[in-house]
């Protein structure tokens, strides 16, 4: 598993996360994998400074179902970032394909209309193995890398508005 172009790293001296609201939705389906995903998220969002409280992991079914989520929590208005969790893995049917391509253009059409960082951390994976590995303990967990996402979008957000 390749960590090239991970956003793994760091933010900028004095990023303060203690305030922040995060929401984690997450998809059931593959629990095995989403369920170690959203540890990876929690961790990171824990190392950096945001208080449990204010991390609202919601799960929803499927991967089908996380734009659908996406949407309606961004209208709530309570958090600070949206990080969209979930794995799809092939199967012998043309379903990976359209699950794939309706979460990836949902979650991205949902984005491009939010006022807050909305992050992909969905893995399109061939067999659970792959899966699997994704989802390791650490660093090259893709729900830890999502979430470090959202705060360095956060970071860039409140950058850009303060200029």
């Amino acid at each position: 598993m390749s960590r090239e172009g991970s956003p793994i790293g760091s933010l900028r001296s004095g990023f303060d996360a203690a305030n922040l609201r995060i929401a984690v939705i997450a998809s059931h389906f593959n629990s095995d994998v989403t369920d170690r995903l959203v540890t990876g998220a929690t961790t990171c969002f824990s190392e950096h400074g945001v208080k449990p409280k204010g991390i609202e992991v919601i799960r929803v079914p499927g991967a089908w179902e996380l734009p659908q989520a996406a949407s309606t929590v961004l209208r709530l208005d309570r958090h600070d970032a949206i990080v969209t969790l979930g794995c799809v893995i092939r199967g012998e049917t043309p379903h990976f394909e359209y699950v794939c391509s309706a979460t990836n253009n949902g979650v991205a059409a949902v984005a491009l209309e939010a006022p807050i960082p909305v992050v992909f951390g969905v893995l399109t994976t061939e067999n659970r193995k792959q899966a699997l590995e994704r989802a390791r303990e650490g660093g090259d967990n893709k729900g830890y890398e999502a979430a470090m996402a959202a705060l360095q979008m956060i970071d860039l957000y409140r950058s850009l508005a303060s200029n």
